[in-house]
């Protein structure tokens, strides 16, 4: 995966190492990059919209893509980039970085979600109201 030019509607999110992300080699475990990955999309989706919109809209994981560039470790104060990218149909994907406290890049990848109906549970099309909520032109 090509490293992604970040634009000009990221959300940044700080993130924390706690002492069980720690794995055995001493840096932080690779599946915390994944839960963190899904923290920063929620906190952004938050971000976007209001209570109305996340008790209709909700979001669900089809796949993850990341890449592992560099290690974090204990000390680090490691903080999340995040923008949506192609939205289309019933499909969204979303654009994520890791860095740690001095810039270096951490991971990278992406993650595509589908919208759905929380009461149904079926996937629902994508509106122009809500590429609107994401920040997304027509």
């Amino acid at each position: 995966m090509e490293m992604q030019t970040t634009p000009d509607h990221t959300f940044r999110h700080p993130l924390n190492v706690q002492d069980d992300d720690i794995d055995d080699m001493g840096h932080v475990n690779n599946v915390v990059y994944l839960r963190w990955f899904q923290e920063v999309a929620d906190m952004h989706w938050k971000s976007l919209a209001d209570d109305e919109q996340r008790k209709t809209m909700q979001w669900v994981v089809l796949r993850h893509e990341i890449d592992y560039r560099h290690q974090a470790f204990r000390e680090d104060s490691p903080y999340a980039l995040t923008w949506v990218g192609n939205t289309e149909g019933l499909r969204s994907i979303r654009h994520i970085q890791l860095f740690n406290q001095s810039g270096i890049l951490l991971s990278e990848g992406k993650t595509t979600w589908c919208l759905v109906d929380p009461v149904t549970r079926k996937p629902r099309r994508i509106s122009p109201e809500v590429r609107k909520i994401l920040g997304l032109k027509d």
